[in-house]
C-alpha cells in the first residue's frame, strides 16, 4: 500500500512513521512543512527504498496517489500552536479540507488525529467520548482546541455525505523520543531542567492532573484503529489512564535525575484543564488495546534521550 502521514517529521509522526516502514511491502510518504517537525527526526528512514519525505503545507493542496491517510499535521504543545493561531487554525479546517478530498479523490482511509483538549477544561472525569466538552471558544488555546473540534465534525460530515472512510482518535498526553527539549510540554520541560540543574517550573499549585501515555504504546493504538472495519469511525480515546499530579510528575523526575533541581511555582496558564485522565473502555473493546509501559518506566527512556541530546549538543 502507499501509505501518507501528514506530519510525518513531527514528535508521533516520526514514530509512526518508524513503524509503518518496517513493512518493507508497503511505501511511506512522510509529509512535513517542518514548522515544528524535524528532518533529525526522520534522518534514519531517508535511505530506506519504501520511504519519501516531502515538504509540503496541507494548508496548501498536493495531488499524491495514497490507501491510507495519517493525518497527524498541526503543532500541538501550547507554545507552539500559540505562536501562529491564525495557521492552526487554518491546518485544522482548510488543511484537513485539503487532505479529506485527497482521501475522498483516492478512495483512501483517512485516520485524524484528534485530542483530548476537544474536551477542553472537563467537567467530567475520567472523560469518555460521549463527553462533549467544556471548550473556551475564543481564548488562547481555542485555535488549537476549536481547530479540532472543527477538523472532528468535517470528518464526519465527509463520510456522512460523500461515504469517505474515516476514522478519528483523541490523542492524550504522550511523551518520548523524538519530542522537541524545547516543546514546551510539561515532561520535556522537567527533565530537561533537571537535567541541566535548573529549578523545575511548576504551574499552579501543581495539583492538576495529567496522564501520561508513552509514544510506543501509542502507536501501536493508532496502528490498530486504522485497520478496524470501515464501520468503526471513532472517536476513541488513546491514552494511559494513570493519573499524576504535576507535583507527584515532578518528584518522579527529581528523584531519577538528582541535579540540585528545587521547585519553583508559576501561575496557571490561562484555560488549562484542571484534570485529564482518558476513559479507554471503547479501546479496550475495540482496539484490544491498552498501554503496557508505565510512567517510570518511561520516564527513564526519555530521560536517556534528552540526555543523549544534551551531551552532544555540549
Amino acid at each position: 500500500m502507499r501509505i501518507l502521514v501528514t506530519g510525518g517529521a513531527g514528535f508521533i509522526g516520526s514514530n509512526l512513521c518508524a513503524r509503518l516502514a518496517k513493512n518493507q511491502d508497503d511505501q511511506i510518504i512522510c509529509l512535513d512543512n517542518l514548522q515544528t517537525g524535524s528532518m533529525q527526526n526522520i534522518s534514519g528512514l531517508l535511505d530506506l527504498p519504501n520511504f519519501e519525505f516531502i515538504q509540503h503545507d496541507i494548508v496548501e493542496p498536493i495531488d499524491l496517489t495514497a490507501d491510507q491517510i495519517y493525518n497527524a499535521a498541526c503543532p500541538a504543545s501550547p507554545p507552539a500552536y500559540q505562536a501562529d493561531p491564525v495557521h492552526t487554525l487554518k491546518t485544522n479546517v482548510i488543511g484537513i479540507l485539503n487532505m479529506l478530498e485527497l482521501a475522498r479523490k483516492n478512495n483512501a482511509t483517512f485516520l485524524q488525529f484528534s485530542t483530548s483538549e476537544v474536551y477542553g477544561d472537563a467537567q467530567v472525569h475520567p472523560q469518555p467520548e460521549e463527553y462533549w466538552g467544556n471548550v473556551n471558544p475564543d481564548g488562547i488555546r481555542s485555535c488549537y482546541d476549536e481547530g479540532k473540534r472543527a477538523a472532528e465534525a468535517l470528518c464526519f460530515d465527509y463520510h456522512r455525505m460523500y461515504g469517505t472512510k474515516v476514522k478519528v482518535i483523541r490523542i492524550f498526553n504522550t511523551y518520548g523520543p523524538g519530542m522537541n527539549p524545547q516543546d514546551g510540554r510539561v515532561i520535556s520541560n522537567f527533565v530537561n531542567q533537571a537535567l541541566r540543574g535548573e529549578d523545575i517550573t511548576v504551574y499552579g499549585d501543581g495539583k492538576q492532573t495529567r496522564s501520561f501515555c508513552y509514544v510506543d504504546d501509542l502507536i501501536e493504538g493508532i496502528v490498530r484503529m486504522m485497520h478496524t472495519p470501515e464501520d468503526i469511525l471513532g472517536p476513541v480515546n488513546l491514552g494511559n489512564p494513570g493519573e499524576f499530579t504535576m507535583l507527584e510528575l515532578a518528584q518522579q523526575v527529581l528523584k531519577k535525575v538528582p541535579n540540585g533541581s528545587k521547585l519553583i511555582y508559576r501561575p496557571l496558564p490561562k484555560d488549562d484543564p484542571k484534570q485529564r485522565k482518558p476513559d479507554i473502555t471503547k479501546a479496550e473493546i475495540l482496539l484490544h488495546w491498552k498501554p503496557e509501559i508505565a510512567l517510570s518506566e518511561g520516564l527513564d527512556k526519555v530521560i536517556d534521550y534528552y540526555r543523549n541530546i544534551q551531551q552532544k549538543n555540549a
